[in-house]
């Protein structure tokens, strides 16, 4: 009984201690470096099929270069998806990764579909 109350106890605090943090889109600017779950208007999205690695690029919040946040897709992710990535255009969405600075603004890399949430 002691070693599962012990297991039982141990997935209780590795899940609280990786749960992702819920945050506003206004606040994402505050929480660079931060796991967080962040959600949005997809306001504008480019997809730049010539360039290296194909990225899309979502624009949350506004149109660029004013968007509050960017949300990457790389093609190997983008071709994960199970519909279009250009379905996502003017959704509300939810985003769960990473965020980081590129170039002064804040952004998240998607590694998996799962990460993208429509609401």
């Amino acid at each position: 009984m002691k070693p599962l109350c012990c297991t039982i106890f141990t997935l209780f605090i590795s899940g609280i201690l990786y749960a992702q943090a819920t945050i506003k889109l206004d606040e994402v600017s505050q929480h660079i470096g931060d796991s967080v779950t962040v959600c949005g208007i997809v306001k504008d999205m480019r997809y730049f099929e010539n360039s290296r690695n194909k990225p899309t690029f979502l624009n949350i919040g506004a149109r660029y270069p004013n968007q509050p946040l960017t949300v990457v897709i790389w093609e190997n992710v983008r071709n994960l998806f199970t519909g279009k990535v250009e379905d996502l255009h003017g959704k509300y969405i939810c985003i769960t990764g990473r965020i980081i600075l590129y170039k002064e603004k804040p952004e998240i890399i998607i590694e998996r579909p799962d990460q993208v949430v429509i609401q």
